[in-house]
């Protein structure tokens, strides 16, 4: 069993084992603190029975207008955790405070080779809607899709209706 709680600042102590895969994105503490400090409302983790935590989401509100989206900047599940449920939950989680701050649509990035999450994304409705050149830093660099889903608020859906030229990071509004 999980439950699911708002992260806190001393669970950047206790977090690490869900970091564990290559295609995870893990940052400095100052970066989640800013977060916490900026955006609580979208920072939460699933914990065990045993308080051990299994899985969290991080991420924001930004843009304005019609681009006023929220953004998934990580989610991650600890493996033995992976295909219960969990992510799905935490991402469910992210689209309904997006909601509640009247967002147009909910994006993330993810790397082009990671197929498993880029499948997973699309069974909860999210859509390729460009590619973005470079994005991914290492040898060799790496493309990302940036991968959206229209809210509510997007009676027309014109949010994800795919771009066909890729851009570079440069280019993101």
């Amino acid at each position: 069993m999980v439950s699911y709680k708002p992260f806190i600042c001393s669970d950047l102590l206790r977090f690490n084992e869900v970091n564990v895969d290559a295609f995870t994105e893990t940052y400095g503490i100052s970066f989640y603190m800013s977060y916490m400090a900026k955006w609580p409302e979208y920072f939460l983790k699933a914990e065990d029975m045993d308080g051990k935590i299994v899985g969290y989401i991080m991420g924001k509100a930004e843009g304005t207008g019609e681009n006023w989206h929220g953004h998934v900047t990580a989610v991650s599940v600890c493996p033995a955790y992976r295909h219960g449920g969990v992510a799905a939950k935490l991402m469910k989680y992210l689209e309904e405070v997006s909601e509640q701050k009247e967002c147009y649509f909910v994006d993330l990035f993810v790397r082009k080779s990671n197929t498993a999450a880029i499948n997973f994304y699309k069974s909860l409705g999210y859509i390729v809607y460009r590619t973005v050149l470079d994005y991914y830093s290492g040898e060799p660099d790496e493309d990302a899709y940036d991968m959206r889903k229209a809210l509510s608020r997007d009676v027309e859906k014109t949010s994800v209706i795919p771009l066909k030229q890729p851009v570079r990071p440069e280019d993101i509004e």
